[in-house]
């Protein structure tokens, strides 16, 4: 299985000139490479309000891909390269061709992706110039990679990087035995260098999928986002939240505001741009370490699928349609209400945390599936009866068995049952909902069970 860990890169001075150098320059053969890229575009279309026999046609040339530009990295590394705009010279011969190559691999993937889509069809929007704030990382795999051991009790580590040697990383994780590097990749943030190894280890399972889901070894959830509560699980446990974008708010736009008034350009913006991106890395960080702690959490619990709910989340962060009145005046449709409510689904971030789930369940032997969750939230998860008909209604008391039903655990067992395929077959019809098969009695006494657990 391959995945990769993160450590703090220590280099030396020489060794962080160095590498700004290399990243600058991958950050130049970008750009270079992707106006290459949109001359050809512009140069091989014809606009549609102009009629090809009477335009003339420029002179066509062949699609720029990933070799052929590849082809003018030997040429380029004869003599330094000068940047028009600001007269900047640059020696590509000092950056390993592998790293240059791997830039070039980058610009044809967001290139294609933006002419033809990626393999579910699905089109980016047009690829940026990078900037040198946008431009942080570089690739370096091949030959020379190899990791070291010093003897500083143990806290540190070196990588051998070509044209550079030995730089010394702080080892807060201990590497596996047996795992190889395959790849490194160097990263500048706003507190220093990192570097990700690429480590392929064999003694890791590979994410089976084989297993057979059943009641007990399935855990279902359902995101709450609600109050304090992240997610519910469907043997009736809640997990709390931590909203890290709430509580730096004010002191994120405290910080914004004082960079927007002063002057573009200005040392004092920039230091204050640098404390901004510090603030944003520190609520990145702690959402993180969040992340990784919960699904850690739900593994050890020792179940092998976990089912959730395919959500939308960009529907469910969209924007309400503006409204207007007979006069053609616009009336408030909603928005700021709903703009607090894209905020709280962008702090709670469950598109990642489903993914980390899935990375951390795979090296447990362990598969994450993601569920269709419709009616999952109003459907009494041991009766087939529409109770949470609205959002406000958290809690259901039910009078015949004496018993407290949660609105949010009971959506999780649903969503366990869909997983099953043990929910019943629901249709909206014109007189309402309609329930067509159900076996909803074959597992009202578990569900029972966990409500009277509670």
């Amino acid at each position: 299985m391959k995945y990769t860990y993160q450590y703090k890169a220590l280099p030396t001075t020489n060794q962080k000139l160095e590498l700004n150098l290399w990243l600058r320059t991958c950050q130049y053969w970008y750009n270079r490479q992707l106006g290459d890229r949109f001359d050809w575009w512009e140069m091989n279309r014809t606009p549609v309000d102009s009629c090809p026999l009477v335009t003339a046609l420029p002179e066509l040339r062949d699609k720029p891909n990933y070799y052929s530009q590849k082809k003018y990295l030997p040429g380029l590394k004869k003599e330094p390269v000068t940047v028009e705009w600001s007269g900047e010279r640059l020696d590509l011969s000092r950056v390993p061709a592998n790293t240059l190559q791997e830039v070039c691999k980058r610009v044809d993937k967001s290139f294609e992706r933006f002419i033809a889509g990626d393999s579910a069809g699905k089109r980016s929007g047009r690829p940026r110039f990078k900037a040198q704030s946008r431009y942080r990382s570089f690739v370096i795999e091949g030959a020379g990679l190899a990791l070291h051991s010093c003897s500083v009790g143990g806290k540190y580590l070196s990588v051998r990087v070509p044209k550079i040697g030995l730089i010394k990383i702080r080892s807060h994780r201990q590497l596996p035995d047996g795992a190889i590097l395959k790849q490194m990749q160097f990263v500048k943030k706003n507190d220093g260098w990192f570097v990700n190894l690429r480590l392929e280890d064999s003694t890791v399972p590979v994410r089976s999928s084989g297993i057979i889901p059943t009641w007990e070894n399935s855990l279902g959830m359902d995101a709450v986002l609600h109050e304090n509560n992240y997610l519910a699980t469907s043997e009736g446990v809640k997990l709390p939240s931590l909203k890290v974008l709430r509580e730096s708010q004010h002191k994120l736009t405290r910080i914004s505001r004082k960079k927007n008034a002063r002057k573009r350009g200005s040392k004092a913006r920039r230091k204050l741009a640098k404390r901004e991106g510090k603030q944003h890395q520190r609520m990145a960080r702690c959402r993180k370490d969040f992340q990784y702690k919960t699904a850690h959490e739900l593994v050890r619990t020792g179940k092998k699928v976990f089912f959730h709910e395919d959500l939308n989340l960009k529907g469910l962060s969209k924007r309400n349609a503006p409204k207007q009145d007979e006069t053609g005046a616009f009336v408030p449709n909603g928005q700021a209400a709903k703009s607090g409510l894209n905020l709280s689904w962008a702090d709670a971030a469950f598109g990642q945390f489903f993914q980390r789930l899935g990375h951390i369940a795979g090296k447990a032997g362990a598969i994450v599936i993601a569920k269709n969750p419709a009616y999952t939230s109003q459907l009494l998860a041991y009766r087939d009866e529409i109770i949470f008909t609205d959002c406000s209604i958290r809690e259901y008391w039910d009078a015949d068995l004496k018993l407290w039903v949660d609105r949010d655990v009971n959506a999780a067992i649903n969503v366990l049952r869909v997983g099953l395929d043990i929910f019943p077959t629901i249709k909206r019809r014109k007189g309402g909902i309609t329930i067509v098969g159900s076996i909803t009695d074959d597992t009202s006494k578990e569900v029972l069970h966990i409500f009277r657990n509670i």
